[in-house]
């Protein structure tokens, strides 16, 4: 099998965070994306592609230092133009269309199968061990699982993609987006419904084979369809009808191609901790978290000597 390839989502721009969470130090300088990166080279990946807004190459290119002498990195731009012949972008849009579209932004620079994450979550070593190994042996597409538990912040409600599966692999996902801890018990506000622990939760962590990217290229032009014709459709979006935010969302994608192609999707269930920065109330409980980390062991001082 050909070696697997990391391709890191950081060309958004975090509206409740308030900036570029992306590039905001944690520890020691060190942000996120390092730990993601480090652990990923410990899985056995050699090769990161980086999806970005050109111009904010440089200020990567001088964050990410050391790292590039430890892993192959290579940069690609999520732009709002780029997007099938005839489309339309509706007046007044600003925001990139998703996370699907910041996926293929990668597409000409991918030849093998690929793992896609956040650039500003910390996922833990063993999605990337787990990961790495499943596409390693040609296994098919994946998605780490985290419990429900371990993905919660303190200072406000997330968004979360609840998940179902059966005999390991992935039935739905439910995009819920105002769920937090409440005593004893996880809440839904927006539905009242309440979640056990360990219910399994997706964070954007997906193992593809080399095939996904074609899957998902000759989808968009329907999106753009449904965009501009069909607002009350919207079978893409994740951000009601409004064609200034409907999305072309990866996890609708896969599921788009589980019902039309008939791919299953492995759930490699995590009991990692996931760490990330919705609020900037959080940096520090990420900063805590990670100290602590480095105090135990798990990452040296220095991560990129």
């Amino acid at each position: 099998m050909k070696e697997p390839i990391l391709v890191i989502m950081a060309a958004g721009l975090g509206s409740r965070f308030g900036g570029l969470k992306q590039i905001t130090p944690i520890v020691d300088n060190d942000i996120i994306m390092h730990y993601s990166i480090y652990d990923a080279i410990r899985a056995g990946f050699k090769r990161a592609v980086l999806v970005i807004k050109e111009e904010n190459q440089e200020d990567f290119d001088r964050i990410l230092g050391n790292a590039k002498n430890h892993i192959e990195i290579s940069y690609c731009y999520q732009k709002m133009d780029d997007i099938p012949e005839g489309a339309v972008i509706p007046e007044g849009r600003t925001k990139p269309w998703g996370t699907g579209h910041a996926m293929l932004a990668a597409r000409n620079l991918v030849d093998a199968p690929f793992v896609v994450i956040n650039s500003d979550d910390y996922y833990g070593p063993d999605a990337f061990s787990k990961i790495y190994d499943h596409l390693k042996t040609g296994k098919g597409y994946a998605m780490v699982g985290y419990y429900i538990e371990n993905t919660l912040t303190e200072n406000g409600t997330v968004a979360r993609g609840v998940c179902s599966e059966e005999n390991g692999k992935l039935k739905t996902i439910n995009e819920r987006l105002k769920v937090r801890m409440e005593d004893d018990h996880i809440l839904d506000e927006d539905t009242g419904e309440t979640y056990p622990v360990h219910t399994p939760v997706s964070l954007n962590f997906w193992g593809f084979s080399e095939d996904f990217m074609a899957e998902a290229l000759k989808r968009l032009p329907l999106f753009f369809s449904e965009v501009e014709n069909q607002p009350e459709a919207f079978r893409y979006a994740i951000s009601g009808t409004n064609p200034l935010k409907a999305e072309f969302a990866l996890p609708n994608i896969v599921f788009r191609v589980m019902q039309e192609e008939k791919k299953d999707v492995t759930v490699l269930e995590t009991a990692d901790r996931w760490y990330g920065v919705t609020y900037k109330e959080d940096l520090e409980s990420v900063r805590n978290a990670i100290s602590r980390m480095k105090e135990e062991g798990l990452y040296p001082v220095t991560l990129f000597e």
